[in-house]
């Protein structure tokens, strides 16, 4: 699997480079998100927009990177959600938990307004 990161002021940008992501391709996205954490990276936006179907353990890796980034006081944002997975994902009832942006732009404001937030509190 492809998985590219590039590293922003305010957040991590993580692109996965595959169609189809299940429990091949999982571990390495869930040890990539582990990674930044270890790196102190509180913030990670999740380009999706190459992935047409993710099953359980796609899921699971979101999750996993969403606790990290909450573990820190950051937060995690998904974008470019194809339909199959914006279905799973509502079906899960994971969207009611699950900061989820149409495009990358949207993401990098929720990320900037969280850190915002943050400094005032």
């Amino acid at each position: 699997m492809s998985v590219h990161i590039k590293k922003e002021e305010k957040y991590a940008l993580v692109s996965v480079d595959v169609e189809k992501l299940d429990g091949t391709q999982s571990p390495e996205l869930k040890s990539q998100f582990v990674l930044l954490n270890n790196e102190g990276q509180r913030n990670i936006i999740l380009d999706f927009s190459k992935v047409k179907y993710s099953d359980s353990s796609g899921l699971s890796a979101i999750l996993v990177a969403k606790r990290l980034c909450e573990n820190l006081g950051g937060v995690f944002v998904i974008f470019g959600v194809q339909d199959y997975v914006a279905k799973l994902i509502t079906i899960s009832q994971l969207d009611s938990i699950l900061n989820v942006t149409p495009t990358l732009k949207e993401a990098e404001e929720l990320v900037y307004m969280e850190e915002i937030q943050g400094n005032i509190n």
